[in-house]
């Protein structure tokens, strides 16, 4: 399952003190259902700022997103928060665990938050975590667990309801290369075995190098690597 994504004029200004920083200025994107996506560029360059507008997770100050079609700016609060639970994934740098929650039921949380059965979603988190070979470790707290283990744990819990668009925000920057270089693989693989849209902000060239695409954020918009 996955859907397209669609940016169009996208800008962003933030207030730095007295001076406005414009981060996003007209950024225009096109990713097709089923693509895989790097987006690269140096730091503060407006990589995360891009990725939370996708996500609905902050609102551009004009432009438009769209997933799968449906306009975000049509959307009440409430018909937002209910579509980003059900069509989106994050992952998250520093994972954004709940440190009193185990391994499974930190994965379980989108279930819940849904309102989906008990027993489905636990059995849906189990699943996911045998696939990235936790399913030892299912019920471990997150100081229990290596970093690379914590973030194979936030990717189970974005995959959770099967969302069609995966949204990650440097995956790999807070592990060490080799954490870094199996968690990524695991999300080339999930990617591919769910068939889902994923958009990746990453400052590794070599890791973003894997994926069907990328592009680079410089001066506010969007370029293919490489122009």
């Amino acid at each position: 399952m996955s859907v397209s994504v669609a940016a169009r004029g996208l800008t962003k200004t933030y207030r730095d003190g007295v001076r406005s920083v414009d981060v996003l200025r007209g950024t225009d994107l096109q990713v097709q259902a089923g693509e895989f996506v790097a987006v690269v560029g140096p730091s503060g360059c407006g990589k995360s700022t891009l990725l939370h507008l996708l996500g609905a997770l902050d609102s551009p100050d004009s432009g438009a997103v769209e997933i799968g079609g449906q306009d975000l700016s049509q959307l009440d609060p409430r018909q937002l928060a209910e579509f980003r639970n059900r069509t989106i994934g994050f992952v998250f740098q520093f994972q954004e665990l709940l440190a009193d929650f185990t391994a499974v039921e930190n994965v379980m949380m989108p279930g819940r938050i849904a309102g989906r059965p008990e027993s489905e979603v636990e059995k849906r988190a189990r699943q996911l975590l045998d696939e990235v070979d936790l399913v030892d470790r299912w019920d471990h707290f997150p100081n229990q667990l290596s970093g690379g283990e914590r973030q194979r744990v936030a990717l189970c819990r974005a995959l959770l309801l099967e969302p069609p668009l995966l949204l990650a925000d440097e995956p790999t920057g807070n592990l060490d290369p080799r954490s870094g270089e199996q968690v990524f693989e695991l999300m080339l693989e999930l990617q591919r075995r769910h068939g889902t849209t994923a958009l990746v902000v990453t400052h590794n060239p070599e890791l973003a190098g894997r994926c069907g695409r990328v592009l680079a954020l410089e001066g506010g918009v969007l370029h293919p690597q490489g122009r």
